[in-house]
């Protein structure tokens, strides 16, 4: 792993875990508890999170940022960084629509929209802020 990568790596980790607090913890809280509530743990399993977190950005990281960073393409890394949220997130949330009872489509469809925007937005920060080279 290089220098480079690793920034990028902490640029990307701090703005996603900025955005997804703000999302998880202010704009959608109300909106979770609503829909899936029932399904909620008391407290959280943060190592579960955290490794979540770890390798979600790995994989944009090594998908989107970096390749479109070395392009000089924050555009098409922002389309890249997007799809990419899509995938992962419906991997997730379709999942659970085809296992968990009750699962709400009204939840996917947010978390799909959410994982969009989270990963181009962020995609997009990094490719603008962070190190080209590398």
């Amino acid at each position: 792993m290089s220098a480079v990568w690793l920034k990028r790596y902490g640029l990307a980790l701090t703005v996603f875990l900025v955005l997804d607090a703000v999302w998880l913890g202010v704009v959608a809280r109300t909106f979770y508890r609503q829909q899936i509530g029932f399904l909620l743990a008391e407290s959280p399993n943060w190592y579960a999170a955290g490794v979540f977190y770890l390798l979600f950005i790995a994989g944009l990281v090594h998908f989107v940022v970096s390749p479109a960073a070395r392009e000089g393409a924050p555009g098409r890394g922002t389309l890249r960084g997007a799809f990419f949220g899509l995938v992962t997130y419906a991997t997730y949330d379709l999942t659970n629509m085809a296992t968990v009872a009750r699962w709400p489509l009204a939840v996917t469809l947010v978390d799909l929209a959410w994982g969009a925007a989270v990963a181009a937005a962020t995609a997009y920060l990094c490719i603008r802020l962070g190190p080209r080279d590398g």
